[in-house]
């Protein structure tokens, strides 16, 4: 029995108070597990929600935390096949990836290329699969179309940026600070406006008298209707997140005479529902994406797990330049 540093939830408040760390006994794997050691993993938004109580799936306390990470096998329970001992691995949600090793199912835990940048990878699991999944499945987008989005910055933002560029759409960015703007043009953005009600009239001409097919929202409030009022007649508008903790207020004449459709998507929904099929052809699809550069997800900082007070801090600013990981040499 070995003993790891480790995030542990007894409660749910403030992050930076609730999030604990602690000295955890690990033992060895069990049958039909395999011991990882945790590379690298992301404090992402839905995280944050978890250790404030306010997620829409909440675990039972006390809790590991995590909902992502890269590890690598160090340990082989019996029966834990198709795994060796350096075997590179994705771990599923529900593990609690914010501690310095685990003990994990082999079917929660899947290989992964080691080309791929390690902290990249860490970030394979959530961010680009709520990305590509709501560029695939709620219309068909064709070479050319637009997509409007706003927390164009964020790491779903940045994944849609870098899918739409690889198949031809076109993206509509709306962002918080004028110096995104140059950013995210160098990063593939087509267009780039500020998120404020100012630039509504240049958000509507961009997109042209047709408007976009998708809107995709993970701010709410008043940013919210500005993505729906850049979308065209009939086209599909798509919420995953509440950033600004506003509701969507939505004019009837957008329902009665556009007719948008107003949507959510929950990647974690889609992860259980999906067949084993359909996941190992979209991470394929953005794996290559990854390897070849194109698809990127801007890092601020990396934290060891001992430093979780800081890490958490770092996360919640605003302007930060990108995520925050915990990291373990």
């Amino acid at each position: 029995m070995q003993k790891v540093n480790a995030i542990v939830l007894r409660e749910f408040g403030d992050p930076v108070e609730v999030a604990m760390v602690e000295s955890v006994e690990l033992p060895p794997p069990a049958p039909g597990e395999a011991q990882v050691k945790i590379l690298a993993a992301p404090i992402n938004p839905a995280d944050i929600n978890i250790l404030e109580g306010k997620y829409g799936n909440l675990p039972e306390l006390p809790a590991m935390i995590g909902n992502e990470g890269v590890g690598e096998v160090v340990a082989l329970g019996e029966r834990a096949k198709g795994l060796a001992i350096g075997t590179r691995v994705l771990l599923r949600h529900g593990l609690g990836t914010w501690r310095e090793m685990l003990n994990a199912p082999r079917e929660k835990l899947a290989p992964i290329s080691s080309e791929l940048p390690v902290e990249q990878a860490a970030m394979l699991m959530i961010n680009p699969p709520t990305a590509w999944r709501m560029l695939h499945d709620f219309v068909e987008l064709r070479e050319g179309d637009w997509v409007v989005q706003n927390a164009a910055n964020s790491g779903v933002g940045r994944s849609v940026i870098a899918i739409c560029r690889s198949l031809g759409i076109r993206t509509l960015n709306l962002v918080r600070r004028t110096e995104l703007i140059d950013e995210l043009k160098a990063a593939g953005a087509d267009e780039v406006v500020l998120d404020e009600p100012a630039s509504a009239e240049q958000t509507t001409a961009l997109v042209g008298s047709s408007g976009a097919k998708l809107g995709l929202n993970a701010v709410g409030g008043e940013s919210a209707l500005r993505v729906a009022n850049a979308l065209g007649d009939g086209a599909t508008h798509v919420t995953y997140g509440a950033m600004s903790r506003q509701p969507l207020r939505l004019p009837n004449g957008l329902l009665i005479f556009r007719d948008i459709a107003f949507r959510g998507f929950w990647v974690s929904r889609w992860l259980a529902q999906s067949t084993a099929e359909q996941r190992a052809a979209m991470f394929k699809q953005l794996t290559d994406l990854m390897k070849d550069g194109r698809l990127h997800v801007k890092v601020a900082a990396t934290y060891p797990i001992t430093e979780a007070r800081a890490a958490i801090i770092h996360a919640r600013q605003g302007e930060r330049a990108g995520k925050i990981l915990f990291v373990n040499s």
